[in-house]
């Protein structure tokens, strides 16, 4: 059930069948010269919304910024500040918790560290704020890269490289421009640097010319299954 489509009448006939909500978050960053800016957005949608074809569940509208550090001075990223999403992941918890709804999915896309901690910590407040509320915080590359282990080449791929260019090439291969090259960040461990741009110029963590769309369907398969058991321990928590 997606929630933006729905009637107020088709909302609460929904809390009849089911307390569970899913809220995609994402980002608009960089992801190389070949995918669009969308790319972490899309992919927690589209999980989302799949997942809710196989099972009775809301889908909330999604977050498309995040916490966006590394990649800040590329062209397109639009970073918000982590009090920004605190603020934010905690007002759709809020709100989403007074509309009746009790078990609570953060699912990113975006899999940057600080962004991903800033979600925990509003879980986190949520949880102490509303007894009742059972709340998930995880990223969707975490299943994507846990899940898909055996069907990635590229050793510690990531950002807009194998994992990422095949999903894309699946679910929106329309938006696909070519690819780009192999590419590893080179960030000084310790340091932080002000021009992030000369340790990571093209944007890309991984190799994509090792994807296909046949590894983003197979993953994009395993995510949804890991997100659907993971749904089902939510809801048997106490």
């Amino acid at each position: 059930m997606i929630i933006e489509n729905m009637t107020m009448e088709e909302f609460a006939a929904g809390l009849e069948k089911t307390r569970t909500v899913i809220v995609p978050f994402g980002s608009t960053e960089e992801h190389g010269t070949h995918l669009p800016l969308a790319t972490d957005t899309m992919h927690a949608v589209t999980v989302a919304e799949k997942l809710s074809q196989r099972r009775t569940i809301f889908v909330a509208p999604p977050v498309p910024y995040g916490v966006c550090r590394s990649s800040s001075q590329h062209p397109g990223t639009l970073s918000i500040r982590t009090e920004t999403l605190k603020m934010l992941a905690c007002d759709i918890g809020t709100t989403l918790y007074r509309q009746g709804l009790r078990y609570l999915v953060f699912l990113t896309g975006h899999a940057g560290g600080t962004h991903f901690a800033t979600l925990q910590d509003a879980g986190e407040a949520l949880l102490e704020k509303h007894e009742d509320l059972q709340i998930a915080v995880l990223t969707e590359f975490m299943l994507a890269m846990d899940r898909g282990r055996e069907l990635i080449e590229t050793a510690g791929d990531s950002h807009a490289g194998e994992i990422e260019t095949s999903r894309i090439l699946h679910s929106h291969p329309e938006l696909v421009k070519g690819t780009a090259p192999k590419e590893f960040p080179q960030f000084p461990k310790g340091i932080l640097v002000r021009n992030k741009r000369d340790y990571w110029p093209g944007g890309v963590w991984g190799d994509p010319s090792k994807a296909s769309p046949e590894k983003g369907e197979a993953i994009e398969e395993l995510v949804l299954q890991g997100l659907d058991e993971l749904i089902d321990r939510l809801e048997a928590m106490p």
